[in-house]
């Protein structure tokens, strides 16, 4: 492992990472194992990459967990991911609330069991306190689902309150309303898309790929992602010479 106190700066640290955690069932087939394999030991990773995040001093990690449309998988597959989810949140509830962190599940609940959709309230009621960070797992959602309830639920309110739809922020009826918007979006498994993933959010958000599968992105690797992110020059719009002026300033 990587002496990170030395190589990472701090003040340089993204606020918030958004990752898709992609490649779990081609880590699986590689070793001739069920892609269920594969989505087991992905969890193992999301566990080392929470607590390198908190250690580093995120204030909000996004994982994608569930697409809209990974429904679409084998019966099988959906199944085990579901138990996972379930036993996850079992799992990890006190770790949670023991470590600070505030667990928020965003997405379509209403597909899930209401199994499920209880114990998801049960651990964010828990955590609902806990300021430390924020874990963001985004289940059976989409960005375009994402996109369309805000822009319903913008509407309703403008209406209730008999005001203009202009004179309210979209941002603030999104699922992730009230969170910073990604600095720095993560995609491992070699796929170069955004795949439905935070449309809105991630209008501004530093992209970094890699070809490293889900179950093999540890602390290295995001120590590598991060560096990758803070020798980047964010400019929103500006140009290089105006961000580098309002530096000196």
């Amino acid at each position: 492992m990587q002496d990170t106190d030395s190589q990472i700066n701090r003040t340089t640290v993204p606020r918030h990472i958004a990752i898709i955690m992609d490649g779990n069932g081609r880590w699986a087939l590689r070793q001739n194992k069920a892609r269920t394999y594969g989505h087991k030991a992905g969890v193992n990773a999301l566990k080392q990459t929470i607590e390198s995040c908190a250690s580093y001093g995120v204030d909000v990690l996004t994982v994608f967990a569930f697409s809209s449309e990974n429904w679409l998988r084998p019966k099988q597959e959906v199944d085990v991911l579901m138990g996972l989810f379930m036993l996850t949140l079992k799992n990890q509830a006190k770790k949670l609330l023991k470590n600070n962190i505030r667990l928020k599940i965003i997405g379509d609940r209403s597909r899930f069991s209401l199994t499920l959709q209880e114990k998801i309230e049960e651990v964010e009621k828990l955590t609902s306190n806990n300021s430390a960070m924020t874990l963001v797992i985004a289940a059976n959602y989409g960005g375009q689902w994402d996109i369309n309830q805000a822009i319903k639920r913008l509407a309703k309110h403008a209406k209730e309150a008999r005001q203009s739809v202009d004179e309210f922020e979209i941002n603030d009826f999104l699922s992730t309303a009230g969170l910073p918007e990604p600095d720095l979006f993560i995609r491992t498994g070699g796929e170069q898309r955004i795949s439905n993933f935070l449309l809105w959010q991630i209008a501004y958000s530093e992209l970094y790929f890699t070809d490293v599968l889900w179950p093999d992105f540890d602390q290295n690797e995001l120590l590598t992602a991060i560096m990758s992110y803070s020798s980047r020059q964010r400019r929103f719009g500006h140009t290089g010479e105006q961000i580098n002026e309002q530096a000196i300033k």
